[in-house]
Parts: C-alpha cells; sequence; structure tokens
C-alpha cells in the first residue's frame, strides 16, 4: 500500500511543477536558516574539544557587586575567584584564567595580532586539548612565574612557518624551545596544540602563559575583573553539592567596602545558565535557563509557522485544484482514510525533498562561513545531531502543513467535489 501511495505521490508531484517548486524552495531555505543557528548553538554549547566534559563542567562566568547606591556587574576578578572557588566539595579539579586580549607582535619587521590567555597549570587538566608539540606548563611553571608559553597551529605557522618549510625533515619549523615577544614580554615555547574555534570561548586563545607574567600583581586582591574559572566535579552527581557550597561561600563573602557594596552574586552553573543570567532582565542576580530555553523555542517554532501556513495555504489550493479527481475516487469507493493518507505522503515526501535540499545548502552555507574567517577557527558541520534535528524539523513540516488539509480532503462531499466544489 505505501509503494502504491509513494508512486502516485511523486507522480502528483512531478506534474505539478510550480507547486513542488515553490514548497521545495519555501522549506529549504527556513531549514537553512534554522539548521545554521543550531549548528552555530551546537558549535558554542555542545562537548567538543577541547571542552569534552561539559556535562561535569561548571564555570563561573560572572559577578554583580549591589550597594543601596551603586552596582557594578561583568567579569570576576581573581580575588575574588582564588576566595570562593578553590576546594570545593565534589570538585575534582579547578582553574583560574584571563579572558583572552589582543597582544602585539613585530617579528621580523611584521606585525601578527595574537589572542593571548593567562593561565594556571590546573587549566590543561580540566580541558582536553590536542598537543601537536611538547606539552603544557605546569602549576610549578605559574607559581615561579616563568616567561614560558602554549601557542596554537596557526601562530606556529605565523611566527615559525609551517613543518617543512625549508627543511624536509619539518624541523626547522618546530616551535617547541622557540622564542615569541607578545606585548614586549617574552616567551619561550614548551607546547603547541590544535586551534580552538573563538566561539569555544573559555578555551580559546592563540597564545596560552601563566597568569603570573602580568606586569602587576595587582590582579591578586581584584574583586572584578577579566577572569573567570571552570570546575570540573568528580561526577554529575557531585555538581548540585557544588552549586550550593559555592553559593553559600558568595552569600558569607566580606566585600571590602560594605558602605558600597553589600551583596555579591553569582554563581557556579553551566555555559548556558550563564548566558540566560546576562540577557535576561533580572540582570546578573540569578539564571533563568528555563525561560531561555523557552524564548528560544518559541522564536523557532514561531520562525518555522510562516513556511508552514504558507505551506497549508498551497495544500489547500493544490485541493481545490484536484476536487474532481478526489470526487471521481470517492465516487468509485476511496474511503477518506485512503485520500487522507495519500494526501499526508504527498505531503511528507515533498518535505523530505525539501529537507533533503536544505540540508545540502546548510552545509554549503556552514562551509562558506567556516572559509571566510568571520568566526576564528570555527569548524562547522553538520554533524549527527544537526542531521537528526533537520530530518526531525522537516518530518514536523510535513504533518504540520498536511493535517488541516488532509481534513478538508476528508470532509469533501463526492458529488459537490465532482462539480468542481470543495464544500
Amino acid at each position: 500500500m505505501l509503494r502504491n501511495y509513494l508512486k502516485l505521490a511523486f507522480k502528483v508531484l512531478a506534474r505539478r511543477k510550480f507547486f513542488t517548486a515553490i514548497s521545495l524552495f519555501g522549506i529549504s531555505i527556513t531549514l537553512v536558516v534554522l539548521l545554521t543557528a543550531m549548528a552555530l548553538l551546537d558549535h558554542v554549547f555542545a562537548p567538543h574539544p577541547p571542552e569534552t566534559r561539559m556535562e561535569r563542567t561548571l564555570g563561573v562566568y560572572t559577578l554583580m557587586l549591589r550597594g543601596e547606591h551603586s552596582q557594578s556587574s561583568g567579569f570576576p576578578g581573581y580575588g575574588f575567584l582564588d576566595k570562593t572557588a578553590r576546594d570545593l566539595p565534589g570538585a575534582e579539579r579547578m582553574t583560574i584564567y584571563s579572558l583572552q586580549q589582543r597582544a602585539i607582535s613585530y617579528p621580523e619587521g611584521r606585525k601578527i595580532v595574537s589572542w593571548l590567555k593567562r593561565t594556571d597549570g590546573e587549566f590543561w587538566k580540566v580541558l582536553d586539548f590536542s598537543f601537536l608539540e611538547g606539552g603544557p606548563f605546569t602549576d610549578e611553571d605559574e607559581a615561579q612565574g616563568r616567561f614560558v608559553a602554549v601557542i596554537n597551529r596557526s601562530t606556529r605557522d605565523r611566527f615559525f612557518g609551517h613543518p617543512g618549510d625549508g627543511d624536509p625533515s619539518g624541523k626547522s619549523a618546530s616551535a617547541v624551545g622557540r622564542s615569541i615577544t607578545l606585548d614586549g614580554q617574552r616567551f619561550r615555547v614548551v607546547g603547541v596544540v590544535d586551534d580552538v574555534p573563538f566561539l569555544r570561548f573559555a578555551p580559546f586563545a592563540d597564545v596560552w602563559v601563566p597568569i603570573s607574567t602580568q606586569r602587576s600583581t595587582d590582579y591578586l586582591h581584584q574583586l572584578r575583573g577579566g577572569f573567570q574559572a571552570l570546575i570540573l566535579a568528580e561526577s554529575r552527581d557531585a555538581m548540585p553539592l557544588i552549586r550550593e557550597e559555592f553559593q553559600s561561600r558568595v552569600a558569607d563573602f566580606q566585600l571590602p567596602n560594605p558602605e558600597e557594596f553589600d551583596h555579591a552574586y553569582s554563581g557556579a552553573e553551566t555555559l548556558f545558565e550563564a548566558l540566560s543570567r546576562i540577557l535576561l532582565p533580572d540582570g546578573f542576580e540569578r539564571s533563568h535557563p528555563g525561560r531561555l530555553f523557552g524564548i528560544l523555542a518559541t522564536m523557532a517554532v514561531l520562525f518555522m509557522m510562516l513556511p508552514a501556513v504558507n505551506l497549508v495555504n498551497l495544500n489547500l489550493s493544490r485541493i481545490l485544484e484536484r476536487t474532481s479527481e478526489i470526487g471521481v475516487r470517492k465516487a468509485f469507493g476511496g474511503s477518506a482514510r485512503e485520500l487522507v493518507a495519500q494526501f499526508l505522503v504527498e505531503n511528507v515526501v515533498l518535505t523530505l525533498l525539501g529537507g533533503a535540499l536544505g540540508l545540502v545548502l546548510s552545509a554549503l552555507v556552514l562551509t562558506a562561513i567556516e572559509a571566510s574567517g568571520v568566526i576564528p577557527y570555527a569548524e562547522l558541520s553538520l554533524n549527527p545531531r544537526i542531521f537528526l534535528w533537520g530530518l526531525g524539523l522537516t518530518l514536523f513540516f510535513g504533518v504540520l502543513s498536511g493535517v488541516y488539509p488532509a481534513w478538508r480532503m476528508a470532509r469533501m462531499h463526492p458529488v459537490r467535489a465532482l462539480r468542481g466544489r470543495s464544500s
């Protein structure tokens, strides 16, 4: 039976070329926009190297200080994180790192702009970097203020050339043991890692150096500043304990100037929770991940409704054009159930074709974004998660846009249909 429905569906779609073309265009363009957005969200929030343990990782990303007449919100400072985020019960490891900043170099008169991040030695144990050469610097390097650095593949190529340039053995381009100068500070390279995409905000940089190599030690006492922390839990079951203990420490935190600020608000949370804390109207006081997810889901559904409604209207027009055919089939014993099944199969076939076209176009769009360099080191692709989302959205289109027209078809009276009337 299904085989007959499929044959008839392809025959009908081939006969009504204009309708088919318009429908395929609407479905495919909608899917391109949605899948591109989902690929970007997946690129930011889903587990990808070097963030392979996101299911048991919490971060301290924001801090708000509030008083009766003043307020300061943004990123935490090293001093605040050092006092509140260390040695939390249930935490396997914890790292403090700075936000990435631009650093300028002039090797052989060439200007090179690099993204510089300052970290401790635990950074390389919380995150899962792939080392191409050498290895990470350690907590001892950070404690001793050693001027050592880990660089990414692209920085190695910019400073020292591609491996093998000028020497078949590749030794001339090896970066380990060589030096780079950034903003007047000279660092010895101890390791080279794969490029990290720009949208992986916590690990991203071109160059990583010890925190203690900063020119001033003022950062040690700052409550607000350009630092964040990642906490790797022993297990997912330990995450609630970590959250609770961190909140308790923040609530009990003694602010140095209580006459100016008497309350601190922060949280050990996922990146998505932190984003909801930043974007939603309550400010930095609390996170609302459920509300943010609801807003994003509502926006996606509303965006999908427009082409779905258009497709419903096209399907209704198609039914009106086929009233005589429907009347003949009903007159010769065709049941409403068979007609509805046929129409839904036609619609699902149409949306699957549009979905396939949308997947191909989405792959091309993501490849173009990746090649453009708009998002440094981006690795955008239609991985299995995105593919399944695309398949689900396609089937959603097929069912949603076919239910009402199929119901209208089932209600047609055979005599009225033979006269070319729909009701």
